[in-house]
């Protein structure tokens, strides 16, 4: 075979013509600068929303609380309180430091937010770790019946009257499906009747006395401290919030509230739920108070610098912020800030029992008073007891005379409003009541956001705790369970 025969039956490869490698270049180009504009818009949308800073400090703050004050494990609070939130909290991760008892969030690895354990004032973000701050020790069962104790009363000594089958089915049925995100998700149950605590029921990995959020139950007791400051120093409920302050202890947006309307919203207006402001409770990601609780050091402060959408007075919208507004006029009151962390241990948990309270503050100081108290469900049922009771635990006056009358007076006559008083629910009122034709009329409640409830129930002398962490609340029917219960107790004679 020739050399030229050899050289034509070797095939040399193409390469492809010029105009097809540019091409190709260009669409690769085109491709790239459009994921890198993509990429841009994405990070521009979340810093415009806020949801980077707002997804890190929910994480830093939960994680924080339920550890430290919680006394649960880190991780099991982020995979069980955290996630099940919303998909974007996938974002974050955190890193706890048990010796500073801190816990660092970041989404993304890019923005970082961290909450420090701070004693009386709870986990509290963007604060520096207190070295003197002792971490939070879960309380020791205490022995003796409840209330003195922690026991509740066997069965065989219920009062005469009460379904014992019944009662157990119903606190049984509460836990079925507990330790699903998407479920029901209870953590805990106590029923109380005739000061005994006849059942109380902890769901599997929560200890009996750790304390729990109450989220929005937290508002009641906050009305409560506010009540006793201002009894104790003559405040009168029916003046304007801008009067209501010390000389020299004014926030900045009083002398703000001066120039327009806002200067008609009474004390009273806050507490119940009618000043007008334009921050009626949204938790959406995008909703005011999301970013009041995660964003902003001074949660009164951000709540009242909100415009007007109603005229004072008029309108029941629920909202969270005004409570905060409360808890700030509150701490104008005490000569120090310290005094006014310990105020609730000194002025209503110690005298009647409670031991697992803590009421955490916010960057600033100022009790998150709509939001934030922690407690373990027997306390909260001494809460709610001593609420029911007029202010009076063990023949002393723990509340000042009047606290009830208060509560029990509607934020307005029709509508929504005749369902809710100072910053307590009537759930079973027949003009405004969730439950009317459910449960009892004269029925009030603490309630919270993810289906936890203090039921209080004169005509029952009854007190019935849920606990849970219902993201879900088609799967929690508050009305529903409340009525169960009582249908297990014989009424007040």
């Amino acid at each position: 075979m020739s050399s030229t025969e050899t050289s034509e039956s070797v095939e040399s490869p193409q390469e492809p013509p010029k105009s097809g490698r540019k091409w190709l270049k260009r669409t690769i180009i085109t491709v790239l600068v459009v994921i890198g504009l993509l990429i841009v818009l994405i990070v521009g949308v979340l810093w415009w929303t806020g949801i980077p800073t707002k997804a890190a400090g929910l994480t830093a703050q939960s994680v924080c609380s339920g550890t430290y004050v919680g006394g649960r494990e880190a991780q099991n609070v982020y995979d069980e309180d955290v996630i099940p939130q919303s998909p974007a909290l996938g974002l974050v991760s955190f890193s706890a430091d048990s010796d500073a008892k801190t816990v660092t969030a970041k989404f993304l690895g890019l923005v970082s937010r961290t909450a420090a354990f701070a004693g009386d004032r709870g986990c509290v973000l963007d604060i520096d770790a207190d070295p003197t701050a002792q971490a939070y020790q879960t309380p020791a069962d205490k022995p003796g019946a409840w209330p003195q104790g922690d026991q509740a009363v066997p069965q065989a000594q219920w009062p005469q009257g009460v379904n014992k089958e019944g009662l157990q089915e119903v606190v049984d049925q509460a836990f079925v499906g507990e330790g699903d995100p998407e479920g029901v998700n209870a953590r805990g149950v106590a029923v109380v009747q005739g000061s005994q605590l006849l059942s109380e029921k902890i769901a599997t990995g929560f200890e009996k006395t750790g304390p729990q959020l109450g989220w929005s139950m937290t508002k009641t007791v906050n009305a409560m401290l506010f009540y006793q400051v201002a009894v104790a120093n003559n405040m009168d409920l029916d003046a304007k919030v801008v009067d209501s302050f010390p000389a020299g202890r004014e926030p900045v947006w009083v002398a703000q509230w001066r120039e327009d309307g806002r200067e008609a919203i009474t004390v009273n207006d806050l507490l119940h739920m009618r000043a007008g402001l334009d921050i009626e409770d949204d938790y959406g990601i995008l909703g005011k108070v999301v970013n009041m609780l995660y964003n902003e050091p001074s949660m009164a402060d951000y709540a009242a610098s909100q415009p007007l959408i109603s005229e004072p007075g008029t309108v029941f919208a629920y909202s969270t912020g005004e409570a905060d507004i409360l808890s700030q006029i509150a701490q104008a009151r005490f000569p120090s800030d310290q005094e006014y962390w310990a105020f609730p241990t000194t002025s209503i948990f110690e005298p009647i029992g409670v031991t697992s309270g803590t009421m955490t503050t916010d960057t600033s100081g100022t009790w998150v008073g709509g939001s934030y108290l922690w407690a373990n469900p027997s306390d909260w049922a001494r809460l709610g007891q001593m609420m029911m009771q007029d202010g009076v635990w063990d023949g002393k006056q723990v509340l000042p005379k009047g606290w009830l009358d208060l509560a029990k007076t509607r934020s307005l006559p029709t509508g929504d409003g005749a369902g809710y008083g100072a910053q307590t629910w009537f759930p079973g009122d027949p003009i405004g009541g969730e439950c009317k034709g459910q449960v009892p009329e004269d029925t009030m409640s603490m309630e919270g956001h993810y289906g936890q409830i203090v039921a209080m129930v004169p005509s029952y002398d009854a007190v019935i705790v849920r606990m849970g962490w219902t993201i879900n609340k088609d799967e929690f029917d508050s009305c529903a369970f409340v009525a169960d219960v009582l249908k297990n107790l014989p009424a007040k004679s």
